[in-house]
């Protein structure tokens, strides 16, 4: 998924009400951790992704299935309630959304800035402090970041920091090229 992940309202108020329960539990780390296994199943399996988008499942039946493969994931309570609640109020498919907003939230209460990194083949450790290193010192903040490997780029990296975008991937270089001998 190479998609750009836009943020709704809703998926902001849902965030910050997630935000503020776990700040009140002293459950910001846990609710971030479990967001993030939950975020990695969701990218890993197509299966998860169609039920928690489809219309035609009652969102009762919805939240219930929801809440069974949080729980099967090892998410706390909080998790598992938060997913829940998004599908039976016809939100699970913005989980992703919701996810994203919060994992910003939480950046920017450690004073930090929330990036992804979207590579054609997994990065070292020293390719990806080297990309964390250049973020830092453009943006003149700490960078936290969740990365994913997406082969449909062939090559090369697409980094996202907020509504910024650099892509550095070997399929936007060779769609320009094409853009190009398209126009000559």
């Amino acid at each position: 998924m190479a998609q750009t992940q836009e943020i709704s309202e809703s998926a902001e108020r849902y965030a910050q009400a997630a935000f503020e329960l776990a700040r009140e539990q002293k459950a910001l780390t846990a609710l971030e951790a479990d967001f993030a296994k939950f975020s990695e199943a969701w990218h890993e399996s197509a299966d998860l992704r169609a039920a928690a988008e489809s219309p035609l499942i009652d969102p009762e039946e919805k939240a219930k299935a929801l809440v069974a493969v949080a729980r099967r994931l090892g998410l706390s309570e909080l998790g598992a309630k938060i997913v829940g609640v998004a599908a039976q109020n016809r939100r699970a498919g913005e989980l992703p959304a919701i996810i994203a907003a919060f994992r910003a939230k939480q950046a920017r209460e450690r004073g930090a800035r929330q990036a992804e990194i979207i590579s054609a083949a997994p990065l070292s450790d020293a390719q990806r402090e080297s990309i964390l290193a250049a973020l830092k010192k453009s943006l003149g903040a700490e960078i936290e970041a969740e990365t994913r490997v997406d082969d449909r780029l062939i090559g090369g990296f697409i980094v996202r920091v907020g509504s910024r975008q650099f892509d550095a991937s070997l399929r936007a270089k060779l769609d320009s090229l094409k853009l190009a001998l398209k126009t000559a």
